[in-house]
């Protein structure tokens, strides 16, 4: 085969494939945001069928071989080519050891536990969602023996969603972690607490509309190649820089939950639109990898959303909106009740200073249930008692406890510690940024624009050609250092509560 003849058929194949996500991607956006509740037999029928069609044109010998090829003319290919064989060889080595049959059986067991889970939560019932957890965890176990049967099972799927990080990698993180942040939560529980009442006033959901759209506009995302929607679980799906859906979930109680949701999402579909235009249809579009993703959306979301110059700039719009509810509220008044900080019980309302707990909670869940150390049965039981001693809070229901997440439910084990590093890497391009940038200037101006543009020079525009690890010196000149995530909230929540 000649290597002009053999990137022709792979990049042929890559299109092929990327109409099919495209399509099933389309599929789950709509079963999750505008599908009647009776949709779901139908959707798990077709999204089975669309699943054995693309194993097959994935998992075949003509496949392997292609790839195979291509792989022993690595250093004649292209830096994108070169990727794209290497991301194949990744995700063919799970694929080629999966049997068909289990294959197809694992994407009708996953479109069932989605639906459950989401009807569980609704009720609070996490006994209607644990036998098909129960299932996703043994996929999980034997999928990883199969691909990688010298592996231990939950560094396989760590290093699946965060190359390079391992059990005992993140057990030293998560430490650091705990070492530098804890006795700062406890210094703060001790401190008079930020006032925060008035974000639980009744916030009319047309009206919290309103604002995600000027959110949208102020971030510089354009509204024609971005949709936002509404679901049980916020979430960001992509299918080219010109077509990403984020949704939010809107609580009449609670203005700030939807408002940051949004603001994170939206970093996602940000980092997404900012991928070169060679990568169209490449399956090296999206980001570098789940942690990468999350520095993203965190980034807007916390660091730039949460800062003073963000609050200032765009309160008087909030307050337009909202004059009643804010009647005596000023912008240094709503700054203090957003960054308000103490134990909680849901991940996704948690503060940037207690959130990684809550990551540590879901990292040692997963350990142990992919250990064969926990039985789904007694998950609640665990989840509670991790809550209360890592958070100090009693889980008083199913569904602000062990169903709050839909990533168990979507089979995604090994994925939470991606939030965690996420914010880390986050506060380490942040000191960085700052050498080059005026910050805080540009965002209480407005021009979040240049931001953006430096983002997008330095991770946005690579997708997947770079590696995390990659960016993160292209962006700091140095290696990942958790230390700068310590040191900013740090700072921040000492300035907010006096210390």
């Amino acid at each position: 085969m000649e290597l002009k003849e053999a990137v022709a058929k792979l990049k042929e194949m890559n299109r092929v494939m990327h109409a099919y996500n495209h399509a099933m991607g389309v599929m789950y956006y709509d079963i999750e945001t505008a599908a009647p509740k009776n949709a779901t037999g139908g959707f798990s029928d077709t999204m089975a069928a669309l699943s054995e069609i693309t194993y097959k044109l994935s998992v075949n010998e003509e496949n392997f071989a292609l790839l195979d090829f291509l792989t022993g003319h690595a250093d004649e290919l292209d830096e994108i080519t070169r990727r794209e064989v290497e991301e194949a060889q990744k995700g063919l080595k799970l694929l080629r050891s999966i049997p068909m049959d289990e294959y197809i059986e694992y994407q009708r067991v996953l479109s069932e536990a989605s639906a459950v889970w989401h009807e569980a939560k609704v009720k609070s019932d996490y006994a209607m969602f644990e036998p098909h957890l129960k299932k996703l965890v043994e996929f999980a176990r034997r999928f990883a023996a199969y691909a990688a049967p010298e592996k231990d099972p939950y560094d396989y799927w760590l290093n699946e969603f965060e190359e390079g990080f391992t059990q005992d990698v993140l057990d030293g993180y998560f430490e650091k972690i705990k070492a530098g942040l804890v006795p700062l939560i406890h210094k703060i529980g001790e401190r008079p607490q930020l006032d925060n009442s008035f974000l639980h006033k009744t916030y009319p959901v047309w009206q919290q509309r309103k604002l995600s759209d000027f959110l949208m506009e102020v971030m510089g995302i354009n509204r024609d190649d971005c949709a936002i929607g509404e679901t049980e679980h916020p979430f960001t799906t992509g299918f080219n820089k010109h077509d990403l859906r984020i949704t939010t979930h809107y609580y009449e109680q609670d203005l700030a939950s939807s408002m940051y949701s949004v603001i994170h999402e939206g970093g996602h579909a940000t980092y997404e639109m900012g991928n070169s235009d060679e990568l169209w249809d490449s399956p090296l579009a999206g980001g570098a990898s789940c942690g990468m993703h999350e520095s993203q959306s965190r980034f807007y979301e916390n660091l730039i959303g949460r800062s003073r110059a963000f609050i200032e700039l765009v309160f008087p719009k909030i307050k337009e909106t909202f004059p009643e509810q804010l009647e005596g509220v000023d912008a240094e008044a709503f700054y203090l009740a957003v960054n308000r900080a103490e134990p909680s019980l849901v991940r996704t309302e948690a503060d940037e200073l207690t959130y990684s707990l809550h990551v540590l909670v879901r990292y040692e869940i997963e350990k142990k249930l992919m250990h064969g150390e926990l039985d789904t049965k007694d998950l609640p039981a665990e989840w509670n008692r991790l809550y209360k001693e890592y958070l100090g809070v009693d889980v008083p229901n199913d569904k602000e406890g062990c169903l709050q997440d839909s990533h168990w439910s979507g089979g995604s084990f090994g994925y939470f510690p991606s939030y965690s590093l996420g914010s880390a890497y986050g506060a380490q391009i942040l000191a960085h940024m700052k050498k080059e940038l005026d910050f805080d200037g540009l965002i209480a101006r407005g021009e979040m624009g240049v931001i953006t543009d430096w983002l997008r020079v330095h991770i946005h525009k690579y997708g997947m050609i770079k590696k995390p690890a990659e960016l993160i010196r292209i962006c700091c000149g140095e290696d990942f250092d958790p230390q700068y995530y310590i040191d900013y909230l740090t700072a921040k929540f000492s300035e907010l509560y006096g210390l």
